[in-house]
């Protein structure tokens, strides 16, 4: 294995288990060493790839941000355009552990957000990179015919208004609010706008 691969598997496993921790316990109370030992490397090493708190707190946000976007991109390009979409707004919401553990992760963003400028700056820039996929979805539908033009813009602000009202209320396990109601929710605000039927797509 040569000397760049074995740099990249490190920094994935210790990126992983960064992701882990923060989620786990939150950012305040993280210790570089929980995460070496989470990883499996030496402290010395994790400092090596990542100096400080801060910056391993923004890979590891960016490095869940990229593993949701791979999926995401999964056929998007062959698939039909309300499948990719309803697969995005299934994204959006804590419906599996994976995407529970970066609800959690995207909750400790928001919390340093509100005392970071430079954190806040990265929220908003990733909010962004979320209104891109849904925009793109939307545009991408409406030019192949299958859905009926609408504001875009207006549209992927409210899926994405909704996705985290709901989300919200997902990771606090309110009793009146489940993955299906959400879901179907959210989609009926989606098919009214852009022609479509009522059931979610499904896969």
């Amino acid at each position: 294995m040569s000397t760049k691969v074995r740099t990249a598997d490190t920094r994935e496993r210790i990126l992983t288990a960064a992701c882990e921790v923060i989620a786990d316990i939150g950012f305040e109370k993280i210790r570089m060493r929980m995460v070496a030992e989470r990883a499996g490397v030496s402290t010395a090493l994790l400092h090596y790839h990542f100096d400080t708190r801060e910056k391993l707190f923004t890979e590891a946000m960016t490095h869940s941000f990229a593993n949701t976007a791979v999926d995401l991109e999964r056929d998007a390009e062959t698939a039909p355009a309300a499948v990719i979409l309803a697969r995005i707004l299934r994204n959006l919401l804590p419906t599996d552990p994976e995407l529970h553990q970066d609800w959690r992760l995207w909750q400790e963003l928001w919390v340093r957000a509100l005392r970071d400028e430079t954190t806040r700056v990265f929220a908003v820039d990733l909010y962004a990179q979320l209104h891109g996929w849904v925009s793109d979805a939307i545009r991408r539908g409406i030019t192949s015919g299958e859905f009926t033009p609408t504001d875009v813009d207006d549209l992927s602000t409210l899926v994405l208004s909704l996705s985290d009202g709901y989300g919200i209320r997902l990771m606090l396990r309110d009793p009146t609010v489940t993955l299906d109601t959400a879901l179907t929710s959210i989609w009926r605000h989606v098919s009214t706008a852009l022609g479509l039927p009522a059931a979610v797509p499904t896969e």
